[in-house]
């Protein structure tokens, strides 16, 4: 069976590629959260996925396990909010615990080595937790592993934002459904993107803190930090392109 995705193996196949550890296993984690009102709940797990079988692919020594789909609580100032009907988040404990029982799962199966592909910006923490869990926990049992942890967009370069956006580039954290996600989608996803309903809007703007509860008046009404008008799949293809060939070329 020719495939990278764990969750289409065999069992048999399974333990033949791991058992001896010589695999390294990507773990994609997203989250369900608005993007607008042009594209669907999920491209913060669709879009890691992709990019983790198209690594495993080139790399040659990976493997990819099905994707976390739940992530931790969208913020305002990076996701939108918590607020908009669709979003489903968890807390943050829930998040770090479920992919350090996943982490050890696969440990248990012999596997050593693990890259977490981060498709959602608050998740970061808690997969540092989890990771730092893993590792202390291993260690004290005489079991040597090693998490890799990235966020994709970490691969991009500036020469690839310029790019992108050849009229200036407003910052990562305005992205949030705007040109850079919805370009990917387009690629990897077309179907689940009907540009005929993205909204123009300007870069939102935020004061220098946070508040609880958050305020809804924070966020335009479509959801999106930034305007995806200007999303193509070109775009995506030159993203998912150097993201790829970034994340092989340090972990392959």
């Amino acid at each position: 069976m020719n495939t990278v995705s764990i969750e289409k193996m065999d069992w048999v196949t399974y333990r033949e590629l791991t058992e001896k550890g010589n695999r390294k296993i990507i773990l994609p984690v997203g989250a369900i959260e608005q993007h607008g009102p042009h594209m669907s709940l999920n491209p913060d797990v669709l879009i890691p996925s992709y990019i983790g079988e198209k690594v495993a692919e080139k790399a040659g020594n990976m493997l990819v396990a099905p994707a976390i789909t739940y992530g931790y609580k969208s913020q305002v100032k990076s996701g939108g909010g918590n607020f908009f009907p669709g979003t489903t988040c968890v807390s943050g404990s829930s998040l770090e615990n479920y992919v350090f029982d996943v982490l050890r799962a696969y440990v248990n199966h012999g596997n050593r080595e693990f890259i977490l592909i981060n498709g959602h910006f608050e998740n970061s923490m808690s997969l540092c937790e989890a990771a730092d869990k893993l590792v202390n926990q291993c260690r004290a049992e005489g079991i040597t592993v090693k998490v890799y942890l990235l966020s994709y967009w970490d691969f991009i370069s500036e020469e690839t934002i310029a790019k992108v956006f050849p009229d200036g580039f407003t910052g990562w954290a305005v992205e949030h459904g705007g040109v850079l996600e919805t370009s990917i989608m387009l690629k990897i996803h077309p179907e689940l993107v009907d540009m005929s309903k993205a909204v123009d809007v300007a870069p939102a703007t935020f004061p220098p803190y946070d508040v609880f509860p958050a305020d809804p008046s924070w966020v335009a009404p479509s959801g999106t930090l930034s305007s995806p008008l200007k999303a193509t799949a070109e775009k995506g293809e030159l993203i998912l392109d150097e993201c790829i060939s970034g994340i092989v070329h340090h972990l392959g």
